[in-house]
């Protein structure tokens, strides 16, 4: 592609007589780009791109092929990204023929969570593939953060357990120096140094979930998912995981399962945070020996004196309570940050946590 015709792509139609006739492959793209960028209702204020293709030109499925021919994967994802978050195109996560030529990824998990609704069940079908695919990468990643947090650091003392993974190689080196042999430049390791490793005291603590369920939340509900399947069946630590929004809904019996738990999630409604504190308050069996979290954008619709009065009692009883804002990779905390200090007043931690990170303070809590 010349440089003339990709000036004439970033400016759009308005540039064509200065930029001359563009290829073939550019007008493919530029055709591509209008279908979905031409529906931007700032175009209406300013003028800027004005291609002439309209939707019929091209179908969501013409769309979809010409995009995986014309870009690179890393732009067909930004592409479908926008075309379901910023122009709501639910046809590419409820159309069976666009379903089965879609990558997944967590920007399409996140819209079939929240359309699912309108599914037929040929279609759920399909959509399953997107939740199980992401699920499994989702799950992958995560596992491995959360065996770092549980597995226990290495203490200074040795130790007479020989593990390859508690194998110390400077000490070994240092202790076995008198046996460096010069001529063949290596070191004789006569007697190998092994660490011991702290221990992770798990017995007879919970760790309670609470997950709001609006729109909004969707990264949220899909980490929180994740996080508790990574977390379930640790040696001593029973894991809920409740999910409301004015209801309450205790998904525990699901937690094992994360792909089958997300396809009963129900995105949307109001949001009720007192009530489901009170149900997760109900959950609590040792109060010294348990973490409540609470995941949550903490624009309350319930009561909001009852929510402190609830997290106060928590708090005194000796739980830890958690107050995450985000849930997600990025964790781009978006909440009320009045209720968020009234609830850190009366003693609960309150910030924004990747799912690693959470797994990493529940970890030194326990230790």
């Amino acid at each position: 592609m010349t440089g003339m015709e990709r000036w004439r792509l970033i400016l759009g139609q308005p540039a064509a007589p200065h930029c001359g006739a563009p290829g073939e492959d550019a007008v493919a793209l530029d055709a591509a780009l209008e279908w979905l960028y031409g529906r931007d209702p700032e175009l209406k204020t300013r003028e800027v791109r004005r291609g002439g293709q309209g939707e019929s030109v091209l179908s969501t499925v013409k769309w979809l092929d010409e995009i995986h021919r014309l870009f690179p994967k890393e732009t067909v994802e930004r592409l479908e990204r926008d075309a379901v978050e910023r122009y709501d195109i639910t046809e590419i996560v409820t159309d069976p023929e666009v379903l089965a030529r879609i990558e997944p990824n967590a920007a399409l998990l996140r819209a079939v969570l929240r359309t699912k609704h309108l599914m037929n069940p040929k279609v759920l079908e399909l959509a399953r593939r997107i939740v199980e695919s992401v699920v499994r990468e989702l799950m992958r990643k995560l596992a491995r953060e959360v065996r770092q947090s549980f597995t226990g650091t290495r203490s200074r003392r040795p130790s007479n357990f020989k593990q390859a993974r508690n194998f110390d190689f400077r000490r070994t080196i240092r202790s076995n120096l008198a046996h460096y042999q010069p001529d063949e430049r290596r070191v004789l390791i006569e007697k190998p140094v092994f660490s011991s490793r702290t221990r992770r005291h798990l017995d007879q603590w919970q760790l309670i979930l609470v997950v709001d369920q609006s729109g909004s939340m969707a990264g949220s509900v899909i980490h929180s998912a994740v996080t508790a399947a990574c977390l379930w069946g640790l040696p001593g630590l029973k894991t809920h995981l409740v999910a409301f929004d004015t209801a309450v809904v205790d998904l525990t019996a699901d937690v094992t399962d994360p792909v089958e738990l997300l396809m009963k999630v129900q995105l949307g409604g109001g949001t009720d945070i007192a009530k489901a504190m009170g149900y997760a308050a109900g959950l609590v069996e040792n109060p010294r020996r348990a973490i409540v979290v609470v995941i949550t954008d903490f624009f309350e619709g319930g009561d909001e004196s009852r929510l402190v009065r609830t997290v106060r009692t928590l708090v005194e009883q000796g739980s830890q309570v958690l107050g995450l804002a985000a849930l997600d990779e990025d964790a781009n905390p978006h909440y009320d940050r009045v209720l968020a200090q009234r609830l850190a007043d009366v003693g609960a931690h309150v910030g924004a946590m990747t799912p690693g990170q959470l797994a990493e303070f529940v970890a030194e809590r326990l230790g």
